[in-house]
């Protein structure tokens, strides 16, 4: 048996290094944007569901709950979120995408779409397909346990 462990073929390796890979091209295409990935993705979900729960919102994006709140301050700060207490319940947060957001996320939309082109650029059609399905298998499969 080795003494080492051959980290360059390993799953967890090569998921990490296409997050990074992924997170370098979407900061290169939307460079004039001031946005991260998750930003971007609270900005989409919004559009799709405004007013929701700061707590959901958190699980839909798949961002960690405890940081998820100074995310969103820093959207605030830059005028692309509104945050209200519930009328119902003020301990829970309601969010809605801003004017200013909004136009930002669709004038975004065009550099996202090309990131993934990038991102996936490597495959053949036939494997971006395969690849999707595949990593979409993953997380699902994950998620349905709990993770």
């Amino acid at each position: 048996m080795a003494k080492t462990f051959n980290f360059s073929e390993a799953p967890g390796h090569l998921i990490r290094r296409a997050q990074q890979l992924a997170v370098a091209i979407f900061m290169e295409e939307t460079a004039g944007f001031d946005a991260t990935p998750v930003q971007f993705a609270i900005l989409n979900a919004l559009m799709d569901d405004p007013g929701e729960d700061q707590i959901t919102l958190s699980g839909r994006v798949a961002f960690d709950p405890a940081t998820f709140g100074s995310v969103i301050g820093r959207l605030e700060a830059k005028g692309w979120v509104k945050r209200e207490a519930d009328p119902s319940d003020k301990r829970r947060k309601l969010l809605w995408t801003t004017p200013e957001g909004e136009k930002i996320a669709l004038q975004m939309k065009r550099a996202v779409s090309k990131t993934q082109q990038r991102i996936l650029a490597p495959l053949e059609e036939n494997e971006r397909v395969q690849f999707n399905q595949l990593l979409a298998k993953l997380v699902t499969g994950h998620e349905n346990d709990g993770r």
